[in-house]
């Protein structure tokens, strides 16, 4: 028995490639996320997008907390031990009724990392339906190893990358893993997934988290950067840290830095060039 998992769910992980439903979060702390999104949603005019809406730990306090929140990083500390980093982050929002859709892809694609050890935990923030385009996974297809990816240029693909696997997994339906509000699921880094547009009446709203076990290595240029939150650090990534109070400044100054250098390693030799850009808020 772990912190958080039981033998049942580790040994799904490990044959399937995923896990859920795990709950982690009480109707409150789903709320008050939800609350600070939306009102920095009403005071920009728009729905959480780029560049805010990857590494949001470094500018907002509903971020920060989610990433180091103990529920979630026992039940990752269960699968890939103490001593863990955050990656990278991404919030995914599909509002209602608009055509958002991810492709077949692995996670870890272009994030260079040695061992490919890398779990995303994603975590609802809202119910996340088969209509309101829950993900779909295929079981076992972490074991394929890193397969090819190539550049959707759809301008509805929501991953800003645009990686997506053509051909091989076109016909699959896959399993898909509805949450509810306040429950988070469990993948590896290479597992096949994808989702489809939000045909329900209420928005999806899923915070993806990239976890990696510390003594994983940094094979990528220019090098990468990741936060401890839990554990120790074995020093194979530069470290973050936010900087400064949420949305100021100087957090967003820190969060340009380092998104910048994110993005070098994740568009090389890409053949879209989708432009983002960062702006300051004092």
């Amino acid at each position: 028995m772990g912190k958080r998992l039981t033998e049942n769910q580790v040994n799904q992980y490990e044959d399937a490639g995923y896990v859920h439903p795990i709950p982690v979060l009480s109707a409150e702390e789903v709320r008050a996320a939800r609350a600070e999104i939306e009102a920095f949603e009403t005071k920009t005019g728009k729905t959480l997008d780029y560049p805010e809406k990857s590494k949001s730990y470094l500018l907002f306090d509903w971020a920060e907390n989610l990433v180091r929140h103990p529920a979630i990083l026992d039940a990752v500390e269960d699968l890939i031990g103490p001593d863990i980093l955050v990656y990278h982050t991404t919030m995914w929002i599909k509002d209602a009724g608009t055509p958002g859709y991810i492709l077949w892809h692995q996670d870890g694609t272009y994030f260079f990392l040695d061992q490919p050890l890398h779990v995303t935990a994603w975590i609802a923030l809202s119910e996340a339906s088969v209509d309101s385009g829950c993900m779909h996974v295929l079981p076992g297809t972490q074991d394929l190893g890193q397969l090819d990816h190539q550049d959707d240029p759809g301008e509805h693909n929501l991953i800003l990358r645009g990686q997506a696997i053509f051909g091989r997994f076109d016909d699959e339906v896959g399993i898909p893993m509805p949450l509810q509000a306040g429950e988070m699921s469990l993948h590896n880094t290479d597992l096949v997934h994808c989702s489809h547009p939000n045909r329900a009446a209420d928005r999806r709203m899923g915070f993806g988290i990239s976890y990696i076990p510390a003594h994983v290595r940094d094979v990528g240029t220019p090098p990468g950067s990741a936060m401890l939150v839990r554990g120790r650090d074995h020093g194979n990534f530069r470290p973050e840290q936010r900087i400064g109070a949420a949305l100021s400044a100087e957090a967003y100054e820190n969060h340009a830095q380092l998104m910048t250098q994110f993005r070098s390693r994740q568009d090389s030799g890409a053949s879209i060039g989708r432009q983002v850009s960062y702006s300051e808020v004092s």
